[in-house]
């Protein structure tokens, strides 16, 4: 009898076990060759089974060699349940189950490193904005709007926005003459398409999202702007109309922007506004990470680097105090655009925000276009493990104090607040864009869900979420040319137009029962909770 090895990892240790009928098999070997993680492989199997022949009970033992499919016993290996094996068998003979059993968190760490991931989990917290709701149903007293019949304008500010008795205006002989520069401001909808760079996303996903963007400003007219994420964009977008659509961001690592400055002299149009990632929320201390089997010839080429990690350092180098990010950063890049174009900072939510804002604010030179305020709770595709669940800040309250700061030195409104760190987690995005709104911000930005949209089968309970290994089953974060074939463009580009037509009128649903035609910021009459900390913190109504 062979020893009994009780530290050997058995399927039972995995997180996922793949469940398989031979008697249904055929040994196709489609199941195989679309595993990307190489979870499975065909082996042979000995059998033994009695038989018998004779016209009477003979029994007689066979024993036979069974080709099967097997799953490995493996940690680097595991099966991650994206289910692409149960989507290509033509017999249903094999499907990924969830083992409760498993202990894959403590295995994987076998190897000294911490634990990557994509997508979100954040311990499985509850939602602030799931206890809260615009409760402001008008009737008698202030009758609501008719959301079917009534025109809303749905805009918000990106960039700088003077007080009118800070304009500078002056009147001689009734006409208005203009007496210096105007900080530039762009009226955008108050839905950003959150920061995910090529390389992170595969060149067809990256595409599908900025398809999606061009079609709803050019064919339904809805101004939905595009953030390109660090790392550069392509040469022929840089120099067609459609950068106007496109908010390039600068981030620590500065990765792509020597091609963005020799792109400079040949742009026909300004981009939509600037963003420099001082932060994210969702890996605070991390920076970004880049891993190099997602660095393909393109990416090398757009950011000029070789095969290798990429790693951005979690704060811009050379940054040391608010003071010096507005002098150094905002000057220097609204200069390059000769002051047409609004530049704003992108913050990691934290305990400081508040000082950061009030800091601006007070900003001299009025060039700070918007503070982009990012959540614990933000997706992202290459993260510690460690760093996605217990670093980082909700955004919810953060947002509520930026605004109340404002609102007492009576300066709201001047700098737009934008939030985001797990906006449309549950799938309701308008539903949560509109309380962020009534809280006091101008807008929100969002991306998990738009690569759910195109087809991401992550979750928040641990099913694939391998975004940070470069084999993504469904072609969105991998940049491996046989796997980027599997998602269709078309499909992606039109689920997410589709999914924001919805959220336009879903936004002007909520926004009825309010009695506003435009949108509602700081309207925290608006909303009602049932919990009575979130009522204080956030000085709202507490009902029950």
């Amino acid at each position: 009898m062979e020893t009994v090895r009780t530290q050997d990892v058995s399927v039972n240790d995995l997180p996922w076990k793949i469940e398989y009928l031979p008697e249904r098999c055929t040994m196709c070997g489609s199941c195989v060759a679309t595993c990307t993680f190489n979870a499975i492989e065909a082996g042979m199997e000995r059998r033994s089974i009695t038989v018998s022949t004779a016209e009477g009970p003979e029994p007689t033992q066979r024993h036979l060699a069974t080709p099967v499919i097997k799953q490995k016993n493996s940690v680097a290996n595991h099966c991650v349940g994206c289910g692409m094996c149960e989507k290509i068998c033509p017999n249903k003979a094999i499907k990924p189950v969830r083992n409760p059993d498993g202990r894959e968190n403590l295995l994987a760490r076998s190897t000294g490193k911490p634990i990557k991931r994509g997508g979100r989990n954040n311990l499985q917290q509850e939602r602030t904005f799931d206890k809260i709701v615009i409760g402001r149903i008008s009737q008698m007293t202030d009758p609501s709007l008719d959301s079917e019949r009534h025109t809303f304008d749905i805009l918000a500010p990106f960039g700088r926005v003077l007080p009118p008795n800070e304009l500078p205006f002056s009147t001689q002989n009734g006409e208005l003459h203009l007496n210096g520069q105007i900080p530039p401001v762009r009226w955008i909808y108050p839905i950003i398409f959150s920061d995910m760079s090529i390389g992170a996303l595969s060149t067809r996903a990256w595409e599908a999202i900025a398809m999606a963007t061009a079609y709803l400003n050019e064919k339904h007219h809805l101004p939905v702007r595009m953030c390109s994420g660090e790392g550069g964009m392509p040469v022929k977008l840089m120099e067609s109309e459609y950068l106007q659509y496109m908010i390039i961001q600068i981030a620590s690592g500065h990765f792509g922007w020597n091609r963005i400055i020799k792109a400079m002299p040949k742009m026909k149009v300004d981009p939509a506004g600037i963003l420099i990632k001082i932060g994210q929320g969702a890996k605070p201390g991390d920076g970004g990470l880049l891993p190099a089997a997602k660095v393909a010839e393109h990416v090398q080429a757009i950011r000029g680097v070789p095969k290798a990690d990429l790693l951005s350092p979690p704060n811009h180098q050379g940054l040391y105090s608010i003071e010096e990010s507005v002098q150094k950063m905002h000057m220097s890049l609204n200069a390059a655009f000769k002051f047409r174009v609004p530049v704003a900072i992108k913050c990691a939510a934290s305990a400081t925000s508040v000082s950061v804002y009030n800091n601006l604010l007070r900003d001299p030179y009025r060039i700070c276009g918007g503070f982009f305020l990012d959540g614990i709770q933000g997706g992202t595709g290459a993260a510690n493990e460690i760093s996605l669940d217990h670093t980082g800040h909700p955004v919810v309250s953060k947002v509520r104090e930026c605004y109340q700061a404002a609102v007492k030195q009576g300066r709201q409104g001047q700098i737009p607040l934008w939030a985001g760190g797990g906006i449309g987690l549950t799938g309701d995005a308008a539903a949560d864009a509109m309380k962020m709104i009534c809280l006091g911000a101008n807008g929100v930005f969002i991306g998990k869900i738009l690569i759910q949209l195109c087809g991401c089968i992550g979750n928040e309970h641990g099913r694939c979420n391998s975004c940070s290994t470069g084999l993504c089953p469904t072609g969105i974060c991998t940049q491996d040319p046989r796997l980027v074939k599997r998602l269709d463009i078309d499909k992606a580009a039109q689920n997410i137009v589709s999914y924001i037509l919805a959220l336009d009128s879903e936004m002007r649903k909520m926004m009825a029962p309010i009695g506003n035609s435009s949108l509602p910021v700081g309207r925290s009459d608006a909303l009602v909770t049932t919990d009575r900390a979130i009522a204080d913190k956030l000085a709202i109504q507490y009902t029950c």
